[in-house]
């Protein structure tokens, strides 16, 4: 394991040692690396962050300001099933924000959080395109269309099944 010299003491492991070599002095490919990083790991962490600025060669406030301007990025771990409800206008009308607020109340949690076992996380998005499907959730990249707050205790248990 490499160490990083800006990331106070943390050690990096050979996967991002690789995603850092792969780009590195390449600042314009630091989405990409980002990419990269969230699919091995499921997030972006402050460790790896700094270790793409230094390899990359791009600053750390551009690698934070790419991270929180595109929702496909975290800066938190997500759960092992990632609920995605959809916010867009069709969806909304439908009654997407009382799926929202049923999977709150049934998961315990907030937008942007993780259960505490580590099995859900949930996020409500803009727009999935399944417009045709309103209202419309995502789990881990299945879409189920036309769907209501009496399925949402159905989701949770098929997904705590699995």
């Amino acid at each position: 394991m490499k160490h990083c010299e800006g990331c106070n003491g943390s050690k990096i492991d050979d996967k991002l040692e690789k995603i850092g070599q792969k780009y590195k002095n390449n600042p314009s490919s630091i989405i990409e690396a980002l990419h990269e990083v969230q699919d091995t790991y499921g997030y972006i962490s402050t460790t790896a962050q700094k270790y793409l600025s230094e390899t990359v060669n791009v600053p750390m406030s551009e690698i934070y300001g790419i991270i929180t301007f595109y929702s496909r990025f975290s800066l938190k771990p997500k759960g092992k099933y990632n609920i995605q409800v959809c916010m867009g206008t069709a969806c909304y009308v439908k009654g997407s924000e009382k799926i929202l607020n049923t999977f709150k109340e049934k998961l315990g949690i907030s937008e942007g959080q993780t259960t505490d076992d580590g099995l859900f996380s949930l996020e409500s998005i803009r727009c999935i395109g399944a417009c045709g499907l309103a209202p419309a959730i995502v789990v881990n990249n299945e879409v189920y269309g036309r769907f209501t707050p009496d399925k949402v205790e159905e989701i949770i248990e098929k997904y705590k099944n699995m």
